[in-house]
């Protein structure tokens, strides 16, 4: 097959959820304009950033391109007069900080390809989508009975995953949907097992789950093909996006806000439960839970992208999850991405913070018993609920299933055994990240105590009692002193001290004798 020819071997080592942080340092001025040094840091480690030089045009261009996103975001305004002027490029800058700040911590702008080419030009100089077109050309070399309609421009989140909507010459009426992803830095099966893995995703049955029809891979991506729906996904109902509209578009600001009704809460989140128990059971690990992985099929919910765990692609929900150490398999992981989903049916958008402290009037006071059970800070420290847990509870408990269509997922014993050791790798790098950033938080929560205002106060009264101490101790010794050579000059020599009842102390004379 063609597609399993070629191109260059390895996994993408970069995982693109880890955040990006920026700080502008300093500002030059040159002839005509000012540029500004901005530290980037991926992650927790100083020892993992870099400097870049941005003038004021490059943030404009960047804002123009977010645009699609109909944020309203804030950036510095132009100024065409006096604007080399000291004081006017120190405010600029405190803007342009301001404006950083928003679009590094902005969850879905922050994954996004123009703001990572915008902070980090060297990781993200490649243009993916020619390479996604480079593998499809080479995949239909071997089979011409597919035919590409068109590219379906940033419709995702993913920077190195790119989709194309398709036909089948012989049923030019029919539409699919084409994925192409590179591998990702949690790929830990062998190239085997995930060929194997991969095309036998095409004979899982589940009536939750959404059927794929064909899928492979080779050792630096995969490519995986299934129908098209025009009603698109969870997320597009949530929304009321258009599905083939981009990313940033569909979801950033939603002009209208509205969860779903109560009776879509319950069945749509009994229906993903149940997928869940079957995937923990099977041993097959997911761990990409979030509404856009979720396709509508009339008042069915069907999970999407099964793929991604064997492709060891990160979590769409990561940067939040490996913040909380107690969320370290992923089952839990698997968990905790319901608690997001669940909000977002019952709000009709995400949670602002993570964890939440205080729930808004919900359609049931069950919803919100859910939901504390998984995204309260209490649950964060206890550890996530099971899935059977969540299943037994009242919202979920009196759901009526009435697809009774049998799961089908046959995994040969082998194979089994090496998804069970894929799945502990990648807890593995997922549990030294939390550790990492605990270890971070730590030493910056020392730091900053040390820094405060009354630990400074504190410190200045210690110093003083200190310095007082010291001066009284001084003081006595020097009148100890002063008092001994009183005694010293009245005798005329010099004689120990010695009490009533002390003996007598020998004379040198009596020692000269020996």
């Amino acid at each position: 097959m063609a597609f399993m020819e070629k191109p260059p071997a390895g996994k993408v080592l970069l995982d693109d959820t880890v955040p990006l942080t920026a700080q502008i340092e300093a500002s030059q001025s040159l002839h005509s304009h000012t540029e500004y040094i901005i530290r980037v840091q991926r992650g927790v480690s100083a020892e993992n950033s870099w400097q870049i030089v941005r003038r004021y045009s490059d943030f404009d261009l960047l804002n123009n391109s977010l645009q699609i996103s109909t944020l309203s975001l804030p950036l510095p305004p132009k100024k065409l007069i006096g604007n080399m002027e000291r004081e006017f490029i120190a405010e600029r800058q405190k803007g342009l900080q301001a404006y950083l700040d928003v679009i590094t911590t902005h969850h879905i702008l922050s994954n996004c390809e123009l703001v990572k080419k915008f902070l980090d030009p060297n990781s993200y100089s490649v243009n993916y989508t020619e390479i996604a077109l480079q593998h499809v050309s080479m995949f239909f070399r071997s089979e011409p009975k597919w035919e590409v309609v068109e590219p379906l421009k940033d419709i995702g989140w993913r920077i190195r995953k790119k989709y194309f909507l398709m036909k089948i010459k012989n049923q030019p009426k029919e539409r699919l949907m084409l994925s192409w992803a590179d591998l990702g830095p949690d790929k830990y099966l062998s190239d085997k097992d995930l060929q194997y893995a991969v095309k036998l995703l095409s004979s899982c049955s589940h009536p939750y789950i959404y059927k794929i029809t064909f899928a492979t891979a080779n050792e630096s991506s995969a490519l995986v093909i299934r129908p098209f729906s025009e009603k698109g996904t969870l997320k597009d109902l949530i929304y009321k996006a258009k599905p083939k509209d981009p990313y940033l578009k569909k979801y950033c600001n939603p002009k209208k806000i509205q969860g779903l009704e109560l009776q879509q809460i319950k069945t749509y989140g009994r229906q993903i439960l149940e997928v869940l128990k079957f995937l923990h059971e099977k041993g097959f690990p997911y761990g990409h839970l979030h509404s856009a992985n979720v396709m509508l099929d009339g008042d069915t919910c069907k999970l999407l992208d099964l793929e991604n765990s064997l492709l060891g692609l990160p979590s769409f929900y990561r940067s939040y999850f490996s913040q909380f150490r107690k969320i370290n398999t992923l089952e839990a992981v698997d968990v905790h991405c319901f608690g997001h989903l669940l909000y977002e049916m019952t709000y009709g958008r995400p949670p602002d913070t993570i964890p939440v402290d205080s729930f808004p009037p919900a359609p049931s006071v069950f919803v919100v018993s859910v939901l504390e059970s998984i995204l309260t800070c209490e649950a964060m420290k206890n550890g996530m609920p099971t899935v059977s847990r969540l299943l037994q509870m009242p919202l979920f408990s009196d759901v009526l299933l009435t697809n009774l269509e049998k799961p089908q997922l046959k995994i040969p014993t082998k194979l089994k055994e090496a998804l069970k050791t894929s799945k502990e790798c990648i807890e593995k790098r997922l549990t030294e990240e939390q550790k990492l950033i605990h270890q971070h938080r730590r030493l910056t929560r020392a730091q900053s105590h040390h820094g405060s205002e009354e630990e400074k106060k504190k410190r200045k009264i210690l110093a003083r009692k200190k310095s007082k101490r010291s001066a009284y101790e001084s003081g006595e010794e020097h009148s100890a002193k002063y008092s001994n050579s009183n005694n010293s000059a009245g005798s005329g020599a010099s004689s120990p001290l010695t009490s009533p009842s002390s003996p007598t102390p020998p004379s040198t004379a009596e020692h000269a004798s020996f």
